[in-house]
């Protein structure tokens, strides 16, 4: 992209047009929706186990099934993204999903109770799980067409930054439909909007090789700075499928490995503040449940507040004339090092200190979540979908382990302690993992394993 047309007066660039921008509050509407549907569970699980009679450990059943559905899920929607293009793999995974998380609310409705219900209700949470896999894979490759390189770290940082809005919005609707009307109708409620937006879905969005809304100034525009506009036209016109020689190149790049690593480390940072963070501030700070629940927001408006902030200086960086490897790897190494601010709690007594430091922490996860922008960068051409299907299984496998270790040492060392220093450590590990391990980022070809 030349100097002069990175300057585009405004009454040009209102010629222009922005459709993606458009396209982009679509993906945004649907990842906080997608993160909604997730919290169903945690926001409605007190009344679901007095009304149908289940234990801690059936519940804790539910909850896993899950991440382990999600996580198995990545590389087949991925493949399916690949193969069927992303309108309609995302359109029927929205559908699919909102159906699981409505059904779940009928198993109050039919009388089932006890084992039975349990049963019931972790596969239903396994197909959400499942279904639901597509979504990023499908976002980053959504956004590789459409956004060229220097807007990828804003548009990255927004989709990924659903995850922090579904808390805010949903999180006091939810709870007031679970008092007001039963726990039965947030997963009724939710579910009905989620098929709902499948229509608008399908009605709205089309590939930018053949939207009609889409200007040829704006197309000429993406396609100039790096967007993949003819990505699905090319799926279409070529429709062989992707050898296993070709997929290859997925598990013997050094750089892919490399932000598969930092990926599983910030979900790492993740699932710490989702689990055990607020139990943390319970038992170990002495806090009430109330206390707690305010403080444990905190973070989702910091995390927020650092996606955008962090995806900003990464498009900034670039329109500076920064090479785009540089300007995705400046936040992510200035935010997993912000990161490791968390291991401090474990030398302060003050409780306010505790949550400043846990905030910044945040924020500095929030700030490092560029690992999209850079996959859309480097993913190959005819693999984004099921290399962000890898990248994305790889980073939730830590939604698996980091639970677990963290139990293991709080209960045989009786104190988070040692716990914070393993969380911390994954931002010590991501930052090696982007300077150390990682060249150059560069598109990857198929044919390459350099």
């Amino acid at each position: 992209m030349s100097s002069k047309e990175l300057d585009v007066p405004a009454s040009h660039a209102m010629r222009i047009g922005h459709h993606r921008y458009w396209v982009l509050a679509l993906i945004f509407i649907i990842t906080v929706i997608n993160y909604a549907d997730r919290a169903t569970m945690s926001i409605a699980g007190t009344s679901v186990v007095k009304e149908l009679g289940l234990d801690p450990l059936m519940l804790g059943m539910i909850f896993s099934a899950f991440a382990w559905a999600y996580a198995l899920g990545q590389i087949p929607g991925g493949w399916l993204l690949d193969r069927f293009g992303a309108r309609r793999v995302y359109g029927c995974s929205l559908l699919l999903w909102s159906i699981f998380t409505a059904l779940q609310g009928t198993v109050g409705w039919i009388g089932l109770t006890g084992s039975l219900a349990a049963m019931t209700l972790f596969l239903m949470r396994f197909m959400l799980g499942l279904v639901e896999s597509p979504a990023f894979p499908a976002n980053s490759r959504i956004v590789s067409c459409w956004f060229p390189t220097r807007e990828r770290g804003v548009a990255s940082a927004l989709f990924n930054s659903g995850q922090y809005m579904a808390v805010v919005v949903f999180t006091p609707i939810m709870a007031w439909l679970t008092h007001s009307l039963g726990w039965e109708h947030v997963f009724i409620w939710m579910g009905a909007l989620g098929v709902a937006l499948t229509f608008v879905w399908f009605a709205f969005y089309r590939e930018p090789h053949s939207d009609p809304r889409l200007s040829a100034a704006e197309k000429a525009l993406m396609k100039e700075g790096g967007a993949l506009v003819d990505l699905e036209a090319e799926r279409k016109n070529n429709a062989k499928p992707t050898t296993l020689r070709e997929m290859k190149c997925l598990f013997n790049n050094r750089n892919l490995w490399a932000i598969y690593l930092g990926q599983y480390c910030i979900t790492a940072l993740t699932y710490f503040f989702i689990t055990w963070f607020p139990i943390y501030l319970i038992q170990a700070r002495g806090m009430t449940i109330m206390q707690a629940g305010w403080v444990a927001a905190l973070p989702a408006i910091c995390g927020f507040t650092g996606g955008i902030l962090g995806g900003y200086l990464s498009d900034l960086l670039i329109r500076k004339g920064v090479h785009p490897s540089r300007a995705r790897k400046t936040p992510f190494v200035l935010g997993m090092g912000f990161s490791t601010l968390l291991v401090f709690a474990n030398f302060v007594d003050s409780n306010s200190a505790v949550i400043m430091l846990m905030a910044m922490a945040f924020f500095g996860k929030g700030f490092a979540a560029v690992g999209w922008a850079v996959l859309s960068d480097v993913a190959p051409k005819n693999m984004i979908g099921l290399c962000g299907g890898v990248f994305n299984g790889i980073g939730n496998i830590a939604g698996i382990i980091t639970p677990l270790v963290i139990g293991y040492v709080v209960s045989v060392t009786g104190s988070f302690a040692d716990a914070l220093w393993f969380v911390a450590a994954h931002g010590v590990l991501a930052v090696i993992a982007y300077l150390v391990i990682a060249r150059r980022f560069e598109r990857v070809e198929a044919s390459s394993p350099a």
